[in-house]
């Protein structure tokens, strides 16, 4: 009986490509919207099929580069969404932004089917090769980590495994698990390899429940359009409904509005403090909002306490790069584009980074604003281990269907990666509550105007990953790709290998 792989060396290019970028349009729907987590497996399967397909460096390198363009075009389709706000203006640039996108995030898993074809052509590089460009793309230019294939295991029992090797970690797993489900030998192991890796995707989660805090957290939620959110016609709803809520039932221990809440400048804002302190009626508040010193305007979050006063501030460090700054300012300064989020000329200037917020009983929190939670280093990174995560995000700029549920779903990998709760207060949608297991204990869903009490869980022990950081997976990938190319050294050498025949 002929291998299909083995066929598959015989087909024709245009085959080859049109079965990559079908491969990786089925395992987008792993992710939200759909969230069918065990298709992720059909882009890694594929993957390790078409390195043996591929004759030569340059056709893994094409085959590569399909099948990560045919997963992450339909993954990210929510990017063309901040560029509607203001169609007028930026709308023609919404498909160009969507392609580039994805030819540049797909370039990473070519240059991982590329180097596996040139190393040795075997699968186990491919293991290292691929899991090392993942890590890449979470550092390289600021990173940006979104749509990783662990990010569709938070649903499943799989997703647990964030807990022990972090998403660097998983991601050297689920190929190193792939390699396996797609070669050639070992049938019976190759059976019980794929069933195990279906059942751990599909399988929920089965930790205990969470235990909680005797704590109520108050998360408000205005649902202010984007484009409707800095008309000066409109702001007065938007704050009043935020106070309102504020106000409504009974006071909460903590309560938390979403970024730039309010669309003015700290120092400007000392009226509507006062009015926010009434409304919580001792409780402190958490809100975004920008403030300025010298000449740097930041994306900022400020606690108030019960007289109305700032007594903590915490400003945004991992700014998003085309929105809230502009990479090579002076070249898109001089053809007159600015970013698409930033509400100051020149950007945002960053914080100067993590840091903790003290919130007496409750415990103290790392806050992260919006983009920061995409990044599993930036939440380890804090200088001391938390009691909770906070987040408070504006995914009004992401639409109103997949690209919230993505930012959440990345939000609870953030949370089991840590072993602690998050709690998550969201303009538009998804607020929610994430225990230490990733699972949400309450939420306010997409395009609502309301508020939400929730309990605050208690925290987990500290996990492995929270205690080793990417450190650990580094160093092994960098040693797996080390390896691969003292091989194919060795190989030449030896005459055992031929640039033009694949060795899989």
């Amino acid at each position: 009986m002929i291998n299909p792989a083995t066929r598959m060396a015989g087909w024709p290019t245009w085959a080859h490509l049109l079965l990559a970028i079908t491969a990786g349009a089925v395992g987008s729907m792993a992710d939200a919207p759909l969230s069918v987590g065990v298709l992720i497996l059909v882009p890694l399967l594929a993957g390790f099929a078409l390195l043996r397909g591929a004759q030569n460096v340059r056709g893994a390198l094409i085959r590569g580069w399909a099948l990560g363009f045919g997963y992450f075009a339909p993954t990210l389709s929510w990017i063309t969404e901040p560029f509607q706000v203001d169609a007028a203006v930026t709308g023609w640039m919404a498909p160009f932004a969507l392609v580039l996108l994805a030819l540049l995030l797909g370039s990473f898993w070519a240059f991982a089917l590329a180097f596996a074809r040139w190393a040795v052509g075997q699968a186990w590089v491919l293991v290292f090769a691929w899991a090392g460009v993942e890590m890449l793309r979470a550092y390289v230019f600021t990173g940006f980590p979104w749509a990783a294939p662990p990010q569709a295991l938070v649903d499943g029992l799989a997703g647990q495994g964030l807990a022990w090797g972090g998403p660097h970690g998983v991601m050297l797993a689920m190929a190193a698990l792939a390699a396996v489900t797609a070669s050639r030998t070992w049938k019976a192991l190759r059976i019980a390899v794929a069933a195990a890796c279906v059942s751990l995707f599909v399988l929920p989660v089965m930790a205990p429940k969470a235990e909680l805090t005797a704590h109520t957290v108050r998360l408000v939620q205005p649902n202010a359009p984007q484009d409707e959110k800095w008309d000066p016609a409109r702001v007065p709803v938007f704050v009043n409904r935020q106070i309102d809520f504020t106000a409504a039932g009974p006071v909460p221990d903590l309560v938390v509005w979403p970024e730039t809440a309010l669309p003015y400048l700290v120092e400007n804002a000392q009226v509507v403090f006062d009015a926010i302190a009434e409304a919580a009626r001792g409780a402190p508040v958490v809100l975004g909002i920008q403030r300025r010193q010298d000449s740097d305007y930041f994306n900022s979050l400020v606690v108030l306490d019960a007289a109305g006063q700032v007594t903590q501030t915490y400003d945004k460090h991992h700014l998003v790069p085309f929105g809230e700054y502009m990479p090579f300012e002076w070249f898109f300064r001089h053809i007159e584009v600015g970013g698409l989020a930033a509400r100051a000329e020149g950007g945002y200037a960053a914080g100067p980074g993590p840091r903790l917020l003290d919130f007496g009983v409750l415990g103290r929190a790392l806050p992260l604003i919006c983009y920061e939670a995409v990044f599993a280093h930036d939440v380890g990174g804090a200088p001391e281990r938390p009691t909770f995560l906070m987040q408070l995000t504006n995914d009004a700029w992401f639409g109103a269907r997949s690209g919230p549920q993505q930012h959440l779903a990345q939000a609870r990998m953030r949370a089991i990666e840590q072993g602690l709760p998050m709690i998550r207060a969201a303009n538009t949608g998804i607020s929610a509550v994430i225990d230490p297991n990733g699972r949400v204990t309450a939420a306010l869903g997409l395009n609502m105007a309301g508020y939400l009490d929730a309990v605050l869980p208690a925290p987990a022990p500290p996990t492995i990953y929270s205690r080793t950081g990417d450190a650990p997976w580094a160093v092994l990938l960098l040693l797996g790709l080390v390896a691969a190319v003292l091989t194919r050294a060795r190989l030449r050498q030896s005459g055992g290998i031929d640039a033009g025949e694949p060795h899989a």
